[in-house]
């Protein structure tokens, strides 16, 4: 990648460039071997052709297809969703034939954790009161709105006690597909090494029944560093008198938890432990230019410490998944992975919509145009060794390096699924300026551009954006991994300060609503 001072050409191969920053029309520009003048004012993160390119051709970028033109395109015009159409690709996959990147092996770094009887190891220690159902949710939010600062002010290695709220827990066929998926995610919860212990209340008669829960997850209730175990407190508004006793009785459990909970103590352990979910959120024309190969080159280092990085989004997988099977460690998750394409293309069109959907106007407004383009540059965000495995939504993550779970391209649902499957540390790339947390999970800011970095400097952690001005990717890449190993061990993120990440706790499931 070269880096002129006012365009980013990624390829030899691509027929276009990317804006640097807002360029005046009547500006002559030379890319590699072509020189044209910008026949219209172009923002920063949007494409420029760099030369004629036929209509019905294709637009490169990454070497890649993202789209092909709808008219004759002249070089130095704007390209965009006016002059580029989507197209699915061919689906002729190529299986575990690349072999990823391996890294030397890193085995002197570090963190300070909460190390878990089972083995785990968490960054943060919450404590969680877990909702069966909705008709639950306002019980819960009262128990845990209840341990404000005042309440914990003797409970130092506690940083709260939060509700996990959601819209679902009836309506649904008992055992079916929705049910499992919510099931999943509340055992996840429950179970999460940031967790140093939890309650779970429901209201007696719903269909996801807290004693199915309990049995289907194995869930258990952590006492304390002497590593007792019983089974986990659970309360039934119907059963224990409904809402003012049972918030009573809610209160009273926490209380008897917390002492316990705050008896664990920080200790130095592997970054091996750290499992970290890679998102991208608002994404603009420079998210895959810079923060998210960025994200990449971290990920490598946190692979190469014997640490996993979890790619997500299937929806921003499509259009680049054939770079992933050609690159999986066997034919059988290549093809995990494209089962799951097939059935996003199958799930979306059920609804009449396309998976060419998934750009929003704020991406496009960004610079992005189709979703191959979209998913490019979100996927750089995996690095570039082996894909080891390919979960379901909200599935335990038990491989080390890189995977990928389903998820949906929707930010909150997406990045619950990866905590519930255990992610400890998630970092989040964002061009428009997504404000994003994710108790009990830190969630790690990452800009793509320096003016949207200087505006909204509260709520970013790392600005990337300076790779447009010559900074290399793998030294943001090294700053970031640094940042992650310093939020590991207990550094405050941006959203952690405003308090963000309760109400960013949304399941995803499918299905009937009956």
């Amino acid at each position: 990648m070269t880096k002129p001072v006012d365009v980013i050409y990624l390829d030899e191969a691509d027929n276009i460039c990317v804006a640097a920053h807002d360029l005046p029309a009547g500006m002559s520009l030379q890319v590699g071997s072509h020189e044209f003048v910008l026949c219209d004012d172009i923002r920063m993160g949007h494409k420029i052709a760099v030369c004629d390119i036929s209509s019905n051709a294709a637009v490169l970028k990454y070497g890649q297809s993202i789209g092909l033109t709808t008219d004759t395109v002249r070089a130095g015009q704007w390209v965009h969703v006016h002059n580029v159409k989507h197209v699915s690709s061919s689906k002729g996959y190529e299986k575990a034939t690349v072999p990823g990147f391996k890294p030397d092996p890193i085995t002197d770094r570090t963190f300070m954790g909460y190390k878990r009887p089972n083995g785990k190891v968490g960054t943060r220690n919450y404590i969680g009161i877990l909702s069966s159902v909705n008709c639950s949710a306002t019980v819960a939010r009262t128990i845990s709105s209840h341990f404000g600062d005042d309440e914990l002010l003797d409970y130092p290695n506690i940083d709260g006690v939060v509700a996990f709220t959601h819209g679902e827990g009836c309506g649904m066929e008992f055992g079916g597909t929705k049910h499992e998926m919510l099931n999943r995610v509340m055992g996840g919860m429950a179970r999460h090494p940031n967790m140093g212990g939890y309650l779970i209340v429901g209201l007696g008669c719903e269909q996801s029944t807290i004693g199915y829960l309990v049995e289907s997850q194995k869930l258990v209730q952590i006492q304390g560093s002497d590593e007792q175990i019983s089974g986990p407190p659970v309360l039934s508004m119907q059963d224990h008198g409904g809402t003012a006793r049972t918030v009573e009785l809610g209160i009273e459990q926490v209380r008897k938890l917390l002492p316990r909970a705050n008896a664990v103590q920080r200790e130095e352990v592997p970054a091996s432990e750290i499992v970290l979910g890679l998102e991208c959120g608002g994404s603009d024309g420079n998210s895959g230019i810079t923060a998210n190969p960025a994200v990449g080159a971290a990920s490598d280092l946190l692979v190469a410490c014997g640490g996993t990085a979890v790619l997500s989004e299937m929806p921003e997988v499509y259009g680049a998944e054939h770079l992933l099977t050609a690159r999986s460690r066997s034919v059988a998750v290549a093809d995990k992975l494209i089962e799951r394409i097939q059935w996003w293309e199958w799930y979306t069109g059920l609804f009449g919509e396309s998976m060419n959907d998934n750009p929003s106007m704020g991406n496009k407004e960004g610079g992005l145009t189709t979703i191959a383009e979209k998913s490019l540059g979100a996927i750089a965000k995996g690095g570039s060794t082996v894909l080891e495995a390919v979960y379901e939504y909200a599935q335990q993550i038990d491989q080390r390096g890189f995977v990928l779970m389903d998820t949906p391209g929707f930010d909150p649902p997406s990045v619950t699924g990866m905590v519930a499957g255990g992610a400890n540390v998630v970092v989040f790339t964002t061009g428009r300026g997504s404000c994003f947390g994710c108790k009990p999970t830190p969630s790690i800011k990452v800009a793509t551009n320096t003016p949207m970095y200087q505006r909204m400097i509260d709520d970013m952690d790392i600005n990337a954006g300076t790779i447009l001005t010559g900074v290399s990717i793998d030294e943001i890449g090294r700053e970031i991994f640094e940042e992650v190993l310093a939020v590991a061990s207990g550094k405050q993120t941006r959203s952690e300060v405003h308090g963000i990440g309760e109400d960013e706790f949304v399941p995803w499931t499918i299905g009937a609503q009956l």
